[in-house]
């Protein structure tokens, strides 16, 4: 049974046509970070850690090209990869890309290239060149808004109210204490610490 051919396809080109690799890489690596705030407290012996936001995954992976055979330029070839690099003249970015080999089926730009050529012919033409990849997976902002978790801070210092959330129960999610209500309270001017309506965001103001 003939192996299947990982492939890339440009889903920003008028046609998108997948770009098949010459040789299936032997391995690839995914990645995923998340990102946290340090609150510093005066008096604690260490910081508390409050999450932000993850972090895009990215997938890193080494493709290797080789025309020895026929003698062409190994650019001819390659060069279909690292041209996604480049900004498309349309949306002045990037194209988003769909990276499929196998069951593996991630949404990606191509955020970085390394070519290492390794074997030329008489006249200096490069046969053979290894291609050091990173993609980061992309997802569209309705995707992410679906996602987000009851309580789900939007960034350091601010807060997206949920239904039925109270200013104590902030508190004590941002805080770990649910009597710093009041400073939540002052920091945005509510009187009724009842009035909250989701959708609200809040300023949440460091300890001091």
């Amino acid at each position: 049974m003939a192996l299947t051919k990982a492939v890339i396809i440009n889903k920003d080109a008028p046609v998108p046509v997948p770009i098949p690799v010459m040789f299936n890489p032997p391995s690839y690596t995914l990645t995923k970070t998340n990102q946290f705030a340090e609150i510093r407290i005066p008096g604690l012996p260490s910081t508390i850690l409050q999450f932000v936001s993850g972090d895009a995954r990215t997938l890193s992976t080494e493709l290797f090209f080789d025309t020895t055979d026929t003698g062409t330029d190994v650019r001819l070839r390659s060069s279909a990869i690292t041209n996604l690099t480049r900004p498309d003249p349309i949306t002045h970015a990037p194209p988003r890309l769909l990276l499929l080999w196998g069951s593996l089926v991630f949404q990606c730009v191509l955020i970085s290239v390394r070519e290492e050529f390794e074997h030329f012919n008489s006249q200096g033409m490069p046969l053979r060149v290894r291609l050091q990849v990173e993609f980061k997976s992309w997802e569209d902002l309705a995707t992410l808004i679906t996602d987000l978790p009851i309580g789900q801070i939007e960034e350091v210092g601010r807060y997206l109210v949920k239904a039925g959330e109270s200013l104590s129960q902030i508190a004590a999610g941002s805080y770990r204490d649910p009597a710093e209500w009041r400073r939540i309270a002052e920091a945005n001017g509510i009187d009724d610490p009842r009035s909250l309506t989701a959708g609200m965001t809040l300023r949440i103001p460091g300890l001091t």
